[in-house]
């Protein structure tokens, strides 16, 4: 039985995003495969997205009109989010299941139809603020996107772990790469490019680093990758869908050496579509999405990365997207989370 769904998403970038927005990424790609599951979905989203399901919106993303006007009042998010969430308050008892993935604002508007509602946190969760956020919401269902995520939860808010997928259409298989290595990410500490540089020039690699600069760390780029660039080391800045397949496609590698406790890292999953192993840091979900020795290498230490580096040439490409469909497809993913949405309505 078909059931009738609510997804909100968050208001900063659009359904999909152009660039840069993993969150909207997985909520558009989530949409879609619940529509061709045949489920009757609405998604509340910003005024510039586009899907097949149902669109309720009320302004633009903040990216938009950003773009739009330049510089705007640090409040914009705020009534963003909250003139969407006005939306969804006059509708949502029409829904069998209400799935957020905001931040904080959801929680108390959603009332007593918390228990016909679902949450996912697409951040880490072992900050203070989610703390206090589960300790103020204990009967709000959480889903978390990893193993690693969900150990920060609650047992009272976690509802299940539902790994992220996406649609293999969107990423072209390349059975021979340029021999390249790929960084794609933020311009962060946290995702540490400037170990990325390093690992290129211990191999003699060419490296080609992607993503937007950190807004809350923009010194860290200025000091810590862009005095490395030269012919061999390249940024080339954000990426569309289309450019980051082509990117991840004829890469040889991609380097994820996150310092960070990472809550999924959708880039990787990115990478396996395209055939591209991975070469990823031991932190976070890393265990839970790299397949050591057969869709890419797990490491701890630069020399580790280096090695992996030299052997990456021992993994069949094919083996590697042959992987992802098994285990990453958007299909599946729609399929999990309608699993979980039916065990939340039988014990509502």
């Amino acid at each position: 039985m078909s059931l009738r769904i609510a997804q909100v998403a968050p208001v900063i970038f659009p359904v999909p995003p152009v660039h840069y927005g993993g969150t909207e990424r997985i909520v558009h790609d989530l949409t879609e495969a619940l529509v061709a599951l045949g489920h009757d979905v609405t998604l509340f989203a910003s005024s510039d997205s586009q899907t097949s399901a149902t669109l309720v919106s009320a302004l633009p993303s903040l990216a938009s009109l950003q773009a739009d006007e330049g510089e705007l009042p640090p409040g914009t998010p705020g009534v963003l989010e909250a003139a969407l969430l006005d939306k969804l308050r006059v509708s949502m008892r029409e829904f069998d299941i209400l799935h957020c993935h905001g931040e904080f604002f959801h929680a108390p508007l959603l009332g007593k139809l918390r228990n016909r509602s679902l949450t996912t946190i697409h951040w880490r969760v072992d900050e203070r603020d989610r703390q206090w956020f589960f300790s103020c919401f204990p009967d709000l269902p959480v889903a978390a996107i990893s193993h690693s995520q969900a150990q920060g939860i609650p047992d009272s808010n976690r509802a299940g772990v539902v790994h992220h997928g996406l649609d293999p259409r969107r990423f072209r298989f390349v059975p021979q790469s340029e021999g390249y290595l790929a960084f794609v990410g933020r311009m962060t500490d946290q995702k540490r490019p400037d170990r990325a540089i390093e690992i290129a020039r211990a191999t003699g690699k060419p490296l080609t680093l992607a993503g937007g600069i950190d807004v809350g760390n923009p010194g860290y780029f200025d000091n810590c990758v862009r005095p490395r660039l030269n012919d061999d080391i390249r940024y080339v800045g954000p990426v569309d869908d289309h450019q980051k397949s082509v990117l991840l496609g004829q890469a040889e590698a991609l380097l994820f050496p996150i310092d960070w406790p990472e809550p999924f890292g959708l880039v990787m999953i990115e990478a396996m579509a395209c055939g591209t192993p991975v070469i990823a840091w031991r932190n976070g979900a890393v265990e839970e999405i790299v397949e050591h020795g057969v869709s890419g290498y797990i490491v701890e230490s630069l020399e580790e990365a280096c090695w992996a580096v030299e052997s990456i040439g021992a993994l069949d490409r094919r083996v590697v997207r042959e992987r992802f469909l098994a285990r990453f497809t958007r299909e599946r993913m729609a399929r999990d989370y309608v699993a979980l949405y039916r065990r939340l309505l039988a014990n509502a």
